[in-house]
């Protein structure tokens, strides 16, 4: 681990333009990549933080060959939704690229040239799947079939989904391509490969030894069950329509494999942006007083700790990543997050439906982030962090603080008289938070760290609990000048030291306090003054308010409708039955009916006794419905019966009938009935 670094490099997995951001993406990469970039330029660090738009390989192509457009529409269409989400959001990028741009396109090419220069690369032909109707060699995300581990029957040619296993398309079972459906053939290309297996030796000392004590131990244990299961070389190269052209004699319609060119993306952005600002980009990619550090998600791990640092390694001139903190996964409402089912909660739309509340989501994502398991996002939680937490302990500490400064001193805060040992304490314990929120941000435990400084607003709510300010008024004003010159102290310090965590918040609070710009980090801790007696500060506002239960249904309504729409779209229907004559429908008897009584069958979980009015008699039915409903609510209901089917006994009941059924989108029981007012005993033909 660096100490003391010159200047910080801080990536963040570049986002696939296939689609748009959801909470799963921001839990896990771009909220705590955000919260660490924060924190260190309020410390006055050289940060580059960087990313952008990852627009090549096989899910643009699937994407676009899905809405009926090209590649570019879609990269352009995906790269502005995320683009001004992420803006919208306060996600404080130095700069956010494109791989589609020419920079990227020059530095992917030119790195993949100095490895193929130095021999670094293994040239191979061998057998890949190709689609010979649709005249392509199919990428592993063009592939489907059934996983050789665990039987699943969808896995992709990469990777399981279901038992998260990494495959080649070759090793699927009963491959099927997605383009055309026909059964892929095998057919000689040529490739060239990183042999990650020359790597073991230097991955093992410089991960497995040298990181043991200071990565996660999810991705720790993540790279070591890879290194001890012995690496392969991997393709660099693929036959694909779309991406960066491979930059050799005898390439011909090959493009560099996507998980080969978008890491690259993190140097090409850096250069964009250091060119934008009159910058040199070296120091942040090859200087070793350099600290880099990856955010990723941790299906990333993989390309961030053992290929990409590969790469690097071979090319010979830049450092190595220090950390790579990556999370796990954040679910929702108990289910995976899913793009293709459209589970998730989306920035765009999320922005739209909660306005200026960025920090809500933000404090929810964070104080619930899948930083060591996967952890469960749920609107309910969402609702009581914001109302339990924001506006009941931030919001209210700083709503008594200001109210009160304006009430008793116009707004001036007060000259203090001599301190208490209670105001001394308290003065002393808000010194010692932002050593506490360092120490927790620098090992890159956010959500421990909003913890420490929800206590810093809690130290300020017990402060005015105990000293009662507004009571003391009557008897001791002066006294009262010394405690709301305290309390001041203390919200100027959360302006300061919420700023990472809650930036919308913390520049509408210093906006209050009228200190914009005033403070840094380490003020909280060396400044005896935070904010100076005789400084006006403005009127209050709510930094916070209540989120009402209407809110949350609504939202959690939708995600009912996309799990109705889900089961609706992926039901399967029954294949049509064997072909019948006109003579043998006509054999039937259909009849409208009306459920007249109903009851449960005794020692029967699933059976209800029925008495039907046919039109032409009142019968006794016996049906297996008393799992889907009970008794009391199908009385008066019109059924569809089959009268002339010959009667059956069930348990003791001879059941005269039939009543016709059917299950809706979500798999529920639903009666098949006439639509108008039919009377009773009128046939269906």
């Amino acid at each position: 681990m660096i100490q003391n670094p010159k200047r910080y490099t801080i990536t963040a997995a570049l986002p696939y333009t296939n689609g748009p951001i959801h909470i799963g993406h921001l839990a896990g990469v771009y909220v705590p990549a955000d919260i660490y970039s924060r924190y260190l330029r309020l410390q006055g660090k050289d940060v580059a933080f960087i990313c952008g738009s990852d627009e090549h390989g096989v899910a643009i192509s699937m994407k676009a060959k899905k809405e009926g457009i090209t590649p570019q529409e879609v990269i352009d269409k995906y790269d502005g939704i995320i683009r001004k989400s992420f803006a919208d959001f306060g996600i404080s990028f130095d700069n956010y690229s494109r791989t589609s741009a020419k920079i990227h396109h020059d530095t992917a090419q030119e790195f993949f040239r100095k490895l193929y220069d130095n021999g670094d690369f293994i040239e191979e032909v061998t057998e890949q799947l190709y689609d010979a109707k649709a005249d392509q060699f199919l990428a592993d995300r063009f592939v489907v079939g059934t996983c050789p581990r665990c039987g699943n029957e969808g896995a992709y040619g990469d990777q399981c989904e279901n038992c998260g296993s990494t495959l080649n398309a070759t090793d699927l079972i009963n491959p099927k391509s997605t383009i055309t459906g026909e059964t892929p053939i095998l057919k000689s290309t040529k490739h060239w490969f990183l042999p990650l297996d020359r790597y073991t030796e230097f991955l093992t000392e410089w991960i497995l030894v040298e990181h043991k004590n200071d990565w996660k131990p999810n991705v720790y244990g993540q790279v070591k069950s890879w290194v001890d299961g012995g690496l392969e070389p991997r393709a660099v190269t693929r036959d694909l329509d779309w991406g960066i052209d491979v930059p050799v004699e005898g390439a011909e319609g090959k493009k560099l494999y996507v998980w080969f060119d978008a890491p690259i993306g993190y140097i090409s952005s850096t250069k964009e942006w250091a060119l934008r600002e009159g910058k040199d980009w070296e120091p942040y990619w090859k200087d070793e007083d350099t600290k880099l550090v990856h955010f990723i998600g941790k299906d990333n791990i993989v390309f961030h700790c053992i290929i990409f640092p590969a790469m690097l390694k071979a090319e010979g001139s830049y450092i190595l990543p220090d950390n790579v903190p990556a999370n796990e996964f954040l679910n929702l409402e108990g289910n995976k997050l899913s793009t293709s089912k459209n589970w998730a909660v989306w920035l765009h739309e999320y922005l739209e439906e909660f306005p200026e509340k960025q920090d809500v989501l933000r404090y929810a994502l964070t104080s619930n982030a899948p930083e060591t398991k996967d952890n469960d996002f749920t609107w309910k939680d969402f609702q009581a962090r914001n109302n339990n937490e924001l506006v009941a302990i931030f919001g209210n500490f700083i709503n008594r603080v200001v109210v009160l400064t304006n009430k008793y001193y116009d707004g001036f805060i007060p000259t203090p008289n001599e301190l208490s040992e209670v105001d001394e304490n308290t003065l002393a314990e808000l010194k010692a938070y932002p050593a506490v929120i360092s120490s927790s941000v620098e090992r890159y435990r956010f959500r421990e760290a909003l913890g420490e400084l929800m206590n810093v607003a809690r130290l300020g709510n017990k402060y005015l609990a105990d000293e009662e300010p507004w009571k003391v008024m009557k008897d001791n004003p002066e006294r009262v000048k010394t405690q709301m010159y305290i309390a001041l102290q203390i919200a100027a310090a959360l302006s300061v030291l919420a700023e990472p965590f809650l930036p919308f918040t913390a520049a509408k609070l210093s906006r209050i306090l009228k200190n914009e710009g005033k403070l840094k980090w380490n003020d909280v801790a060396e400044n005896s003054e935070l904010i100076p007696d005789g400084h006006q500060i403005g009127e209050a506002e709510l930094l916070f308010a209540k989120i009402e239960d209407e809110e949350i249904q609504k939202q959690i309504d939708k995600l009912e409708a996309t799990k109705t729409a889900n089961l609706a779209e992926n039901k399967q229907v029954e294949p049509q039955k064997d072909l019948i004559q006109y003579e043998d429908f006509a054999k039937m008897d259909l009849r409208v009916g009306t459920i007249i009584e109903a009851e449960k069958m005794p020692k029967a979980n699933k059976l209800l006794v029925l008495k039907i009015d046919t039109g032409i008699d009142v019968r006794t039915i016996v049906s297996g419905i008393a799992e889907s409903f009970s008794p009391e609510e199908i009385i008066g209901k019109r059924v569809t019966v089959l009268a002339n089917l010959a009667p059956r006994a069930l348990r003791g009941v001879e059941s005269q009938g039939m009543i016709l059924m059917t299950t809706n989108a979500e798999g529920k029981l639903v009666f098949v009935n006439p639509d108008t007012d039919a009377p009773n005993g009128e046939t269906i033909n």
